[in-house]
C-alpha cells in the first residue's frame, strides 16, 4: 500500500499518518479500538506478521495463512468499551461479497494492547 493511500482502517487519514506506523512499530495502539483498526489494515494490506504480533500469546494461531482470494473492503464500528470493539468488516471472496461482524476482546499486557478474541455475531 502507498504510504499517502487513505489507511483501510476508516479514519480518513493517510496510511502512513494512521496504521502504517504501527505496522512497522514506530509507535504502539493507544486504545482497544486504535487496535482492533490497525488489526484490521494490517489483513487489508496483507501484513499478518503484524496480526500475529497483537494477539494474545495465549489464543493465537500458530500459524496465519492468507487467503488469496479474499479481499477487505471496509470497516465500521458498531461499539466500543474500554477493552472491547464490536465492528462489521465488509470483504469481498472470490468476487462475492460478504461481512463479518464481531465482537472482539483486548488485554493490555505490560504497555501494549494485545487481542485476545472474538465472537462472532
Amino acid at each position: 500500500m502507498a504510504l499517502q493511500e487513505t489507511c483501510p482502517c476508516g479514519t480518513g487519514a493517510t496510511y502512513d499518518a494512521c496504521c502504517g506506523r504501527m505496522h512497522r512499530g514506530a509507535v504502539t495502539a493507544a486504545t482497544a479500538e486504535e487496535l482492533m483498526r490497525s488489526r484490521y489494515a494490517a489483513y487489508a494490506v496483507g501484513d499478518l506478521d503484524y496480526v500475529f504480533r497483537t494477539w494474545h500469546p495465549r489464543t493465537r494461531p500458530d500459524d496465519l495463512s492468507p487467503d488469496p482470494g479474499l479481499t477487505w473492503t471496509g470497516l465500521e464500528l458498531v461499539g466500543n468499551g474500554p477493552d472491547w470493539v464490536e465492528f462489521v468488516a465488509s470483504f469481498t471472496r472470490a468476487g462475492v461479497p460478504g461481512e463479518l461482524r464481531e465482537r472482539s476482546r483486548f488485554q493490555r499486557r505490560g504497555e501494549r494492547w494485545v487481542y485476545v478474541d472474538g465472537t462472532v455475531t
